[in-house]
C-alpha cells in the first residue's frame, strides 16, 4: 500500500508537470505572453450562491501572480490600463455575455517635486515613500446588459497594500490593517445594496499546490510537500450580485436543478490594441480593447490546451472553444504523455482502459456542463453552449464542478474543494483513482464573508527574505 501510495503521488506529479508548462496555480503564468504581463493575469475565479438561500451569486476574482509582500518601494496594485471584466452567460443556449460587470481602475498621479528645491522641506518624505505622497486607486464599475450601460459605482476606494506598522499609523490612520480595516472598503451598490457589493484590493492568494517539487521533474517521491503559493498576495475583486437579477422571470430561483437558471461564470483582462512609449516613460494607448488573459474553470488553459495554442486561448473566448479547442477537451494530451512514461503500466491499469482515456472523453465535457451533478441527468447543456465557464446552478447549493465556493470546506483553511485533485482525477482516470500533490490547504484561513480571501501577508514581517546572520 505504501508502494501504490507513491506511485499515485508520482502519476498527480507528473500530470501537473506536464500539464502546467510555466503556470504556477489555478491560473498563475500559464501561457508564454501573458507571463510578461501579470497586472493582467487571470490567476483564479470563484464563483457560488449562498448555502440555503441561494440569494446571492458571489464572485471572487484574482489578478497579479504570486505578489511579494516586501517588494516595495513600488508595491502591486491593478493597472490603470486593463479592463478588468466578470462575465455572466445563462442557460444553455449560448455563451455569450448575459451580464457584464467592467471594472477600471485610476490612480493619483505622484506630486511634482522641483529638483532645485530639495532642500526645502516637502513633508513627511513625499519625494521618496509612495504611500506618503498619498498614491491611491480608485474604480469605477459598470454593468452592462441588453446593450445598456450602467454605472454602479465611481469613485470607489481600492484596499491599500499591508505594508507595515509605521505606514498602518502614518498613512492609514489606523493601529493595525486587519479584517476590520479591510472590511471597511466594502461597498453597496444601488439604494441599501440592492444592486449587490464590491470590494476590490490586495489579499493572501488563495490557492493552493506544491510548485518546487512539481517542476524538478514531478519529484514527489523524496521531501516534504509545500505550498509553492504560501506567503504571497494577489490582486482580488469580490464582487455579490442578488441572483434574481440573473433568473430568467426576474425572481429569485426555484429550488432545484435547471438549465434555464444556470449561470456560466469567467472573468477576464484586456488591454488597449495600440501603445507608444513616450520620452516621458509613460505609455499612450488607444483603440479598442483587446482581451490578453481569461478564466473561467482552473487548470483549463494548464491541463488541456497545448502549449502553441495557450496565448490564443487566452485570447478568446468560451463560445468559441469547441471551434477552436475541442480536440483538446476530447483527446487529453496528458493521458499519453502518462502512459509513455510508464505510470499507468505502473499503477496496474489495463492497456483497454489506458486506451479508452486517450480519446473521446465526452465526460470532461458532461462534467463541465454538470450534465449528472448533482443528480444524474440534472443538466442537459449541449456543445452548442460549452465551454471555459464556471457553471452554478443558482437553484441548488454549490459543489465543485457546481461553482466554486471559498466557504464551506471541511476546515477554515481549505476552500469547498481541492479543484487541483479533482480536475487531476477526471482527466487522467475518470474519477477513478484518488490524484494528488500532498498540498491539501491553504498558508491562511479564508474568510466566511466578503472579501472572503485571507488578508494579504504583510510587507514589514512576512516577506520572504531569510534573517540576517
Amino acid at each position: 500500500m505504501k508502494a501504490r501510495h507513491k506511485v499515485l503521488g508520482s502519476l498527480a506529479g507528473f500530470a501537473l508537470f506536464a500539464l502546467t508548462g510555466v503556470a504556477a496555480a489555478s491560473s498563475h503564468r500559464e501561457a508564454p505572453a501573458i507571463g510578461f504581463d501579470p497586472a493582467a493575469d487571470n490567476t483564479d475565479v470563484w464563483a457560488w450562491v449562498n448555502k440555503g438561500t441561494h440569494d446571492k451569486l458571489n464572485v471572487v476574482v484574482a489578478y497579479n501572480p504570486l505578489e511579494e509582500p516586501s517588494g516595495g518601494p513600488n508595491y502591486n496594485e491593478f493597472s490603470d490600463d486593463v479592463l478588468y471584466e466578470i462575465h455572466v452567460t445563462r442557460g444553455n443556449k449560448s455563451l455569450e455575455d448575459f451580464v457584464t460587470y467592467q471594472i477600471e481602475f485610476s490612480s493619483n498621479d505622484y506630486p511634482y517635486v522641483d529638483p532645485a528645491n530639495l532642500s526645502k522641506p516637502v513633508g513627511g518624505g513625499k519625494e521618496f515613500f509612495s504611500q506618503l505622497s498619498g498614491r491611491s486607486q480608485t474604480y469605477t464599475l459598470t454593468r452592462i446588459q441588453g446593450g445598456k450601460r450602467t454605472v454602479l459605482g465611481k469613485g470607489l476606494k481600492v484596499a491599500p497594500v499591508n505594508i507595515g506598522p509605521n505606514t498602518n499609523a502614518v498613512v492609514y490612520g489606523t493601529k493595525a490593517y486587519d479584517d476590520a480595516f479591510a472590511k471597511g472598503f466594502i461597498n453597496d451598490l444601488g439604494f441599501k445594496g440592492s444592486e449587490g457589493r464590491i470590494w476590490a484590493g490586495p489579499r493572501d492568494d488563495g490557492f493552493y499546490v506544491d510548485i518546487g517539487r512539481i517542476f524538478d521533474l514531478a519529484n514527489l517521491l523524496t521531501g516534504t510537500a509545500r505550498d509553492g503559493v504560501a506567503g504571497y498576495n494577489c490582486h482580488a475583486i469580490s464582487l455579490e450580485i442578488p441572483t434574481e437579477s440573473l433568473t430568467p422571470d426576474g425572481k429569485p430561483p426555484k429550488a432545484g436543478a435547471s438549465d434555464e437558471q444556470t449561470v456560466g461564470v469567467w472573468a477576464s483582462a484586456s488591454r488597449r490594441k495600440y501603445s507608444i512609449l513616450r520620452k516621458s516613460g509613460k505609455p499612450e494607448s488607444w483603440g479598442p480593447w483587446v482581451q490578453v488573459s481569461r478564466l473561467g474553470l482552473p487548470l483549463v488553459n494548464e491541463a488541456l490546451i497545448g502549449l502553441q495554442d495557450k496565448d490564443k486561448y487566452n485570447r478568446t473566448r468560451p463560445a468559441t472553444d469547441v471551434k477552436n479547442f475541442g480536440a483538446y477537451f476530447l483527446n487529453p494530451v496528458v493521458v499519453r504523455d502518462a502512459e509513455a512514461v510508464g505510470i499507468y503500466k505502473a499503477l496496474g491499469v489495463p492497456q483497454s482502459t489506458v486506451d479508452a482515456l486517450k480519446s473521446n472523453r465526452t465526460d470532461i465535457i458532461e462534467t463541465i456542463n454538470l450534465a449528472n451533478i448533482p443528480t444524474p441527468g440534472a443538466h442537459k447543456i449541449g456543445l452548442d453552449a460549452t465551454g471555459d465557464v464556471l457553471r452554478v446552478d443558482l437553484g441548488t447549493d454549490s459543489g465543485f464542478p457546481n461553482g466554486r465556493p471559498i466557504p464551506y470546506g471541511a476546515k477554515p483553511n481549505q476552500e469547498q474543494a481541492d479543484v487541483t485533485d479533482v480536475l487531476l482525477s477526471v482527466i487522467l482516470a475518470k474519477g477513478t483513482l484518488a490524484v494528488g500533490d500532498g498540498v491539501n490547504s491553504n498558508d491562511k484561513d479564508y474568510l466566511p464573508e466578503m472579501p472572503y480571501l485571507a488578508l494579504p501577508h504583510e510587507g514589514f514581517s512576512g516577506g520572504h527574505g531569510k534573517p540576517a546572520p
